[in-house]
């Protein structure tokens, strides 16, 4: 009878010293801080260029960590409501919410996969390559990001894409009766800062 009992707690020891060794993968949610995370567009036109700030959005992503260094990301997430688009100029917003379709498709969202590879580029710093689905005004397309992400007590992640208008059923704004046209292709930068 003793043998079995110290037989079960060497058992139960070399188990335990098993998982403490193997080192463990921690995946953590996280919410996209506003006030601390920004999102512009950048677009040209016959005249000069252009760019639209987003007043908020919001957002969030799973991001997994194991001995301090960045595993996956998974669950990239944002939403954004079309109207919070801004250029300071009212008539150019306008246009631009008539071409987005605000009416109908009033938010522009993005939904990523897990990452499909990760690359390390300093002390706490990452390059990662993620693709997911980016709908805007009702269309949805698969779109590849190469993504910085910079790990701490917050999660930071920038990038950019570059989308053309015409791949989302998206006419380019015009004004002053066709005489200011803007080009087909816009470029969409983004800081975020995750917790």
């Amino acid at each position: 009878m003793k043998k079995i009992k110290l037989f079960s707690g060497k058992i139960a020891g070399a188990l335990l010293a098993t998982i403490l060794y193997f080192p463990v993968a921690m995946a953590q949610e996280s919410q996209v801080v506003a006030s601390e995370s920004k999102m512009e567009v950048f677009g040209t036109s016959n005249i000069h260029d252009w760019e639209l700030k987003a007043g908020s959005f919001h957002g969030k992503g799973t991001f997994t960590m194991e001995e301090n260094q960045l595993k996956s990301v998974e669950k990239l997430s944002f939403t954004l409501t079309v109207e919070e688009l801004k250029s300071g100029k009212s008539g150019m917003d306008k246009n631009t919410y008539k071409a987005l379709k605000s009416k109908e498709h009033k938010q522009i969202t993005f939904r990523s996969g897990t990452s499909t590879g990760i690359k390390e580029a300093g002390a706490g710093k990452y390059e990662v390559n993620i693709s997911g689905d980016l709908t805007i005004a009702g269309v949805t397309k698969n779109v590849p990001l190469k993504l910085t992400v910079v790990s701490g007590a917050k999660v930071h992640v920038s990038g950019s894409t570059d989308i053309v208008m015409t791949d989302y059923g998206i006419e380019p704004p015009t004004a002053l009766l066709g005489t200011v046209k803007t080009g087909e292709k816009v470029t969409v930068k983004f800081e975020m800062t995750y917790k």
